[in-house]
């Protein structure tokens, strides 16, 4: 609301000032209508077109509508402009992490991070690059670079601890998800990646709690399929009691449908709550 409020004095006040555009496109961004942003970014271009900003936040919103040919050129632009325009080496960064070009990914998060070297976003998406290339422990340290540089930031943590699982570090997965689970208690992908890794060590009954709690948090449908592709498992070797279990309640019920209908589609064996001690066996 106060990012709106700002946007619509800033139009009000200087119709032709780029910094007006950019700001309502902002509002349209971060509603999700990228299509608006576009056209308020570009219009902010037509105004300055030596504003490299603004050709980053074209950039941006090209790649969120998977236009990547347009959004690289837009990228391309702003660094014509101002070659120490961190965030355009950022996005490319960005495009060639999704289409998988991981050297040339981690060439332009490392020039941004040369630039920034504050930030722990460029820092941890410069760790996944370097994870991809097969080199772990560099990702491993400048993970935790990012950690100290701001630990309010969930996404170092959370992809340190991705490498460590990849790593078959379980323990010390684990501990930086728990330390994790301080900051961002409502975030699913953390309980889906805490079981995922019980479910590695075959610590069936742990798997299954943590892989319903973040059922329970309601992620995104995208996050739900990873999930429930990550929960196939053999049921009939788990035991949980309510204590265990949140997503179970007093009447024998489960209070996540979604664990229910999901385990009665895929469980090995069939599903009984049993009442008293309400166990899944």
């Amino acid at each position: 609301m106060k990012l709106s409020y700002l946007a619509r004095e800033l139009i009000s006040t200087d119709r032709l000032a780029p910094q007006s555009w950019c700001a309502m496109g902002n509002c349209y961004s971060l509603q999700k209508d990228h299509e608006t942003a576009l056209k308020n970014f570009q219009r902010s271009v037509q105004l300055n077109t030596r504003f490299a900003y603004a050709h980053t936040l074209c950039g941006h919103e090209y790649v969120a509508l998977e236009d990547f040919e347009n959004g690289i050129k837009s990228y391309q632009d702003a660094l014509q402009i101002d070659s120490r325009h961190y965030n355009a080496w950022y996005g490319l960064g960005m495009i060639f992490l999704r289409q998988e070009k991981f050297e040339f990914s981690e060439h332009h998060f490392r020039t941004a991070f040369h630039i920034n070297p504050r930030s722990s976003v460029i820092m941890s998406y410069l760790g996944t690059a370097l994870h991809a290339l097969k080199r772990s422990e560099d990702a491993i340290k400048i993970m935790d670079c990012a950690i100290f540089s701001d630990r309010k930031n969930p996404l170092p943590m959370y992809q340190k601890a991705n490498i460590l699982m990849s790593l078959e570090k379980f323990d010390g997965a684990l501990e930086v998800l728990q330390e994790l689970k301080e900051y961002a208690p409502r975030e699913g992908s953390v309980y889906a990646l805490m079981g995922k890794i019980y479910k590695r060590q075959n610590m069936h009954e742990k798997a299954m709690l943590h892989f319903g709690i973040a059922l329970d948090l309601k992620p995104s449908a995208t996050d739900v399929a990873t999930i429930k592709e990550d929960f196939k498992f053999d049921v009939s070797r788990i035991r949980l009691t309510q204590h265990e279990c949140p997503c179970i309640v007093g009447s024998g019920t489960l209070r996540n449908r979604s664990v229910e209908t999901w385990l009665g589609i895929h469980a090995a064996a069939p599903l009984e709550l049993v009442f008293g001690p309400y166990k899944i066996i």
